[in-house]
């Protein structure tokens, strides 16, 4: 039985934040020391980040010149003085309940709309939703649900505060559906709005996150049926999961009073060089496969120094990087949305082949995969 992840929907806030106008911004702000603001210039130069967006539209700089203090967000920034605030943990979770439903839902109806007329609403047999930027219930799985007119009895599971690798056992679980339910059809949705979490501060964790993490959605859908006439797609041939036995303490994510801290170290890319290729080994094993054999790869661009690492360590090329290489530069690091960025980015560039697909989290957990990239079918939809 092939199960095959049909199509990867994007989607990403209007707001765009140009990295070095952002930089400026952090840097400058009152409470940052000289050296605090050096690091923020050198941590957001070297990310390998160009622009990302985000759901606050007051950090936008023509939003800035012209803000109006909307009651939604202005606590974020004062837009008299250029000062950012330091919202309480409900407040950002308040914008996050807004934003995040929005962007489950736009992702996931785009996602749909891309199988049309082959599937609709009615064979989503199950909903998967991840993130780790927000909570609230009704969850996000419901919000799809509802919203999107799918079947009351659609099986519906979230996945929340995983981290940056969340979206693989998204994949694995609506792959194990599947095998179970040949006739299953599965949604997954993953939201993230890490800019509802940044804090000014001199500390270089904190400077690194605000560096590189930024909002966005990706939906997929997932499928052993036999749907005929699609964009290119992946069979979902294998997963992995390992946890490093070093760095549980590098990587983290905690709720705190003012919005959700994380921690990461700057030794998270050296742990993962350390380890990445004892993570691979089970996967490519199974498969008969080498790492130098493998065409294509899709690994989550957690930051510049961890691609870079990960390149050097694999003995992959510029051009096998340069999926997520991009994406960082485009979009930022969206948590777990971002490995279906790079997936979708693969997708459309007409390549074709074997594709080894990995990202690091909270743990220090490794995911990968293995996928199989296709080319699109012309041929007309099933009866």
């Amino acid at each position: 039985m092939t199960v095959r992840l049909l199509t990867i929907a994007t989607r990403l806030p209007e707001t765009a934040i140009d990295q070095d106008d952002v930089a400026e911004l952090f840097a400058t702000q009152p409470g940052m020391t000289r050296l605090g603001s050096r690091l923020v210039r050198t941590a957001f130069a070297g990310a390998g980040v160009r622009t990302r967006r985000t759901v606050l539209a007051e950090l936008g700089a023509q939003s800035r010149e012209a803000a109006d203090g909307d009651p939604v967000t202005a606590h974020f920034l004062d837009p008299a003085t250029g000062a950012l605030g330091s919202p309480a943990t409900g407040a950002r979770n308040a914008v996050y309940t807004v934003e995040a439903s929005r962007l489950f839902v736009d992702a996931a109806r785009a996602a749909l709309d891309d199988v049309a007329p082959a599937l609709a609403p009615a064979d989503v047999t199950h909903v998967i939703t991840v993130s780790c930027t927000g909570f609230f219930a009704p969850g996000p799985d419901v919000r799809v649900a509802k919203d999107l007119g799918l079947r009351p009895d659609v099986t519906r599971l979230h996945l929340g505060f995983m981290g940056c690798n969340a979206a693989f056992p998204a994949l694995r679980t609506a792959a194990a559906s599947c095998i179970a339910d040949p006739d299953a059809v599965v949604l997954v949705v993953c939201v993230e709005v890490c800019t509802l979490h940044l804090h000014v501060r001199n500390d270089p964790n904190t400077v690194m996150g605000n560096a590189l993490f930024a909002d966005g959605a990706a939906a997929a859908i997932v499928t052993a049926r036999q749907v005929r006439g699609g964009a290119p797609g992946f069979d979902l041939v294998d997963f992995e999961t390992t946890l490093a036995p070093t760095g549980e303490e590098a990587l983290a994510w905690s709720i705190g009073d003012e919005g959700f801290e994380m921690i990461l170290g700057t030794y998270v890319p050296r742990i993962i060089e350390d380890h990445v290729t004892d993570a691979l080994a089970p996967l490519l094993g199974r498969a008969g496969v080498d790492a130098d054999t493998v065409p294509l790869w899709a690994v989550h661009p957690g930051g510049r120094s961890i691609l870079d690492k990960v390149e050097s360590r694999l003995g992959l090329t510029g051009e096998q990087m340069a999926p997520s290489r991009g994406v960082l530069a485009d979009a930022g690091n969206m948590s777990s949305a971002t490995i279906l960025f790079v997936l979708d980015r693969l997708r459309r560039s007409g390549a074709t082949g074997t594709v080894a697909a990995l990202a690091f989290g909270p743990g220090l957990s490794i995911e990968s995969a293995l996928l199989t990239l296709t080319a699109a079918d012309a041929a007309p939809p099933d009866a």
